[in-house]
């Protein structure tokens, strides 16, 4: 998980960048998810920027925290036929590209970049492109 987690970083230019990886199950994601989203049930991936406010300065080589239900990870990579870690990889670079700012939920434009830098991510990390469920 380290050395995927530092390609991405590489890869994205921030060799030095610093992210939290935590790995929970579904209640505690919807837990987050209805918490600091407003939005109800879990989610397969969360990202809370720490390059963001007012005091983001203070440490920018901090990048965040980017949060991934095991679960839902494990029931998407099923229905997809994917492996488990496969899943998890995708799901892994999505949150990283929003730490760095990608959004897909706004503009169309900004959608399709995203779209863009993960499927140059999972190509560099030798991972099929993300599967049929999405993220978030």
């Amino acid at each position: 998980m380290r050395s995927t987690a530092q390609a991405v970083l590489d890869a994205l230019g921030f060799p030095d960048g610093e992210l939290s990886i935590l790995i929970v199950d579904d209640a505690e994601i919807a837990d987050l998810n209805e918490t600091y989203l407003h939005r109800s049930g879990p989610t397969n991936v969360i990202a809370f920027a720490m390059r963001e406010g007012d005091f983001s300065q203070i440490s920018p080589h901090v990048l965040g925290d980017v949060v991934i239900s095991a679960e839902t990870a494990r029931r998407e990579a099923e229905a997809a036929g994917v492996s488990f870690w496969e899943r998890f990889v995708q799901l892994l670079v999505h949150g990283a590209l929003h730490l760095f700012g990608y959004d897909h939920e706004g503009a169309e434009a900004d959608a399709v970049e995203m779209d863009r830098r993960t499927a140059d991510l999972l190509a560099r990390l030798g991972v099929t492109e993300e599967t049929t469920f999405g993220f978030g």
